[in-house]
């Protein structure tokens, strides 16, 4: 039987993954995507708790865009964080959520930089009651981080 003091881990995960979804559900409306019309959100979950969110932003000049997964890295980067547990990731045409959003390959290798890939959580969302949960090892087998340059010279 649980006291109000005992911890229930399970109902403390399912708790963190649906507070994600809905950060990134919530902040889909700031995404900027005049040109491809498809919007994205992410809320990216720190090792120190903290939620930081992004979207993606395009631009006319395409390369100079950014998708959510990054500006949501790039933001917990720029706040001091350097490890990451989960992210939620929901997006759509015009902003309406109408099936799972994967990150791109650069999302992937970007978010591989800061985490161990084989614990770090990817939600795939369509509502907080819908989702894919896989982890980022399952969409970058085989990836290449920074334990893969052990043994290099610097030259910097």
């Amino acid at each position: 039987m649980n006291t109000q003091n005992e911890k229930n881990p399970a109902a403390d995960a399912e708790a963190i993954r649906r507070k994600l979804i809905r950060r990134a559900i919530t902040q889909l409306k700031a995404s900027y995507a005049p040109y491809s019309g498809f919007h994205v959100s992410a809320a990216l979950l720190a090792e120190s708790g903290k939620i930081y969110t992004g979207v993606n932003v395009e631009n006319a000049s395409f390369p100079a865009g950014i998708c959510a997964e990054r500006n949501a890295v790039f933001h917990a980067i720029a706040c001091g964080e350097k490890r990451f547990r989960a992210i939620a990731i929901v997006g759509g045409p015009h902003g309406e959520i109408r099936d799972y959003c994967t990150p791109c390959g650069i999302c992937r290798q970007v978010l591989r930089e800061f985490c161990d890939p084989g614990e770090m959580t990817v939600l795939l969302a369509k509502s907080v009651n819908d989702y894919r949960e896989m982890t980022l090892e399952d969409l970058l087998p085989e990836s290449f981080g920074p334990e893969s340059l052990t043994g290099f010279v610097s030259y910097i």
